[in-house]
């Protein structure tokens, strides 16, 4: 059993998800530089997302009691995942659910949401400047689309969102004013006035999508950048060369068409202001996700192979 140390938190875990990023790793995927952080060798237990109980507290704990139902965040490293019984927090990964939320409903919003945030934020958009700005999304029915949608959707901005045929009324209920039906041409067929782009499905797009910011724009980024992938498969030197060589050609698209506009590869690190903004849309029941599969850790294959399958909802593990 895990010990909490000085402002860490030992939470008796309720619920915890599947993400697809775990389902990849299962395979090997970002190995080399997830090395680097103590998570790239066995044994590794994967997960980010927790939701449970405080059943203890180290020094200087001071926020949270026992017995208190939490979610947040693990951290990516050697300390572990989330995929276990038992795991320790920082207090500063941890914020307190409303006690009518249901564990399998918040375990699956933590890493998508900070994720969303991250890439969002590194735009320059904010709450402050995001009324009336053009935002086009591209994997607007995914989980990290959607949380887009809900987020950006009350802060007043103008939303197209690029999604499969079927998911069109269900973006715009989110808060697209736009939806468009995702295929060869529909990038190109958009306006060139978008003040930010996110692009949370498909990085052989990210050149057509840059090319429809406007002169003015803000920012682009994107979730789905070869990061890792590239070192997986060139190693160090190859690897570092690719990724230098890609964000460099499409920061330079960019630039082309607003020179003051940021582009970023998004990578995901636990925020505590993005847990705070999540746990007060949670308050307000403005954030959530779709459940497809709930199981218990004796059928985590079910839920990888949910995951890795691309079925729809998403994939919590009980103990």
């Amino acid at each position: 059993m895990p010990a909490p140390q000085r402002g860490q938190v030992l939470v008796r875990v309720e619920a915890t998800s599947v993400n697809p990023i775990d389902a990849k790793r299962a395979g090997g995927y970002g190995q080399r530089l997830l090395r680097l952080k103590g998570a790239g060798r066995f044994p590794i237990v994967l997960g980010n997302d927790v939701a449970g109980r405080v059943e203890a507290v180290g020094p200087g704990v001071s926020t949270l009691a026992l017995e208190q139902r939490v979610f947040g965040l693990v951290a990516t490293g050697k300390g572990g995942g989330a995929h276990a019984s038992h795991v320790v927090v920082p207090q500063s990964l941890l914020q307190a659910t409303p006690e009518d939320a249901e564990a399998p409903a918040l375990a699956v919003l933590p890493y998508s949401f900070t994720t969303m945030w991250l890439a969002v934020r590194s735009t320059r958009l904010t709450p402050a400047n995001a009324a009336g700005k053009r935002v086009l999304v591209l994997g607007a029915a995914g989980a990290l689309g959607q949380l887009a949608l809900r987020l950006l959707s009350g802060w007043g901005c103008h939303i197209t969102a690029i999604c499969d045929a079927d998911k069109t009324h269900d973006c715009r209920a989110l808060g697209a004013q736009v939806a468009v039906e995702r295929g060869p041409q529909a990038i190109r067929s958009l306006p060139t006035d978008f003040d930010v782009v996110l692009n949370f499905a498909s990085w052989d797009d990210e050149l057509a999508l840059a090319s429809r910011l406007s002169a003015n724009a803000l920012g682009h980024a994107t979730t789905v950048h070869p990061l890792l992938g590239h070192f997986d498969r060139l190693g160090w030197l190859r690897g570092a060369l690719a990724c230098r060589r890609d964000a460099r050609t499409v920061r330079s698209a960019v630039r082309r068409r607003s020179a003051a506009a940021h582009y970023a590869w998004t990578t995901f690190k636990p925020d505590p202001e993005a847990l705070a903004a999540l746990a007060a849309g949670v308050r307000e029941h403005r954030f959530s996700l779709p459940v497809g599969l709930c199981t218990g850790f004796d059928q985590a294959d079910r839920a990888f192979a949910h995951v890795a399958a691309g079925k729809p909802g998403r994939a919590v593990l009980q103990p």
